[in-house]
């Protein structure tokens, strides 16, 4: 339609003539309420927000000499967060002389990857930064599974294929984990 018997028939029914989308050839244009409009599109916008997911980073500090009833305290503090969905960074924390033996700091951040395997990957590897040691785990993504029933021939099959996929995460899982060496 030509634009200008577009804007004589939005003004004959008492509405505006609004362009819905400029980039497409020809642009597209509603004969609308200008005013509902634009509160619909205020209205789906704050409902887009409140589904938003918001992730926070939580930390928690251990030092070389951190003991086994700390560390778990603190691992079991990680899980919890991993299950609401959040991130956490574990970091080591070393002071003078600490320095020199990083192994330490190294075998704290293998065992926690580990202990956390089974509900959070690591996102990243671990490293230094100054005086700190870190590394950054994320939850797993959780898949849902049909509960269709399937004929008896199927199964089979669908166990075949899943034993490569478990091994190719069983590899990627170890190849996550670096030796000390890789560390520093």
């Amino acid at each position: 339609m030509d634009t200008r018997d577009a804007v004589a028939k939005a003004r004959e029914m008492g509405l505006d003539l609004v362009e819905i989308s400029p980039a497409a050839k020809p642009p597209v244009c509603k004969i609308i309420d200008y005013g509902k409009f634009l509160y619909e599109a205020k209205k789906k916008a704050h409902e887009a927000k409140k589904k938003q997911v918001n992730v926070q980073v939580k930390e928690i500090k251990f030092r070389p000499g951190t003991d086994d009833h700390d560390y778990s305290y603190r691992m079991e503090h990680a899980r919890e967060w991993l299950g609401e969905g959040d991130k956490v960074r574990a970091a080591i924390a070393f002071r003078g002389r600490e320095m020199t033996h990083r192994e330490l700091g190294a075998k704290i951040l293998k065992k926690l990857t580990a202990d956390l395997a089974d509900i959070a990957e690591v996102e990243v590897a671990p490293k230094m930064e100054g005086y700190q040691m870190f590394t950054i785990f994320h939850p797993k993504k959780v898949e849902v599974k049909k509960a269709a029933p399937a004929s008896p021939k199927e199964p089979a099959k669908e166990k075949a294929a899943e034993k490569p996929k478990r091994e190719q995460k069983e590899a990627k899982a170890e190849a996550v984990v670096k030796s000390d060496d890789e560390i520093f």
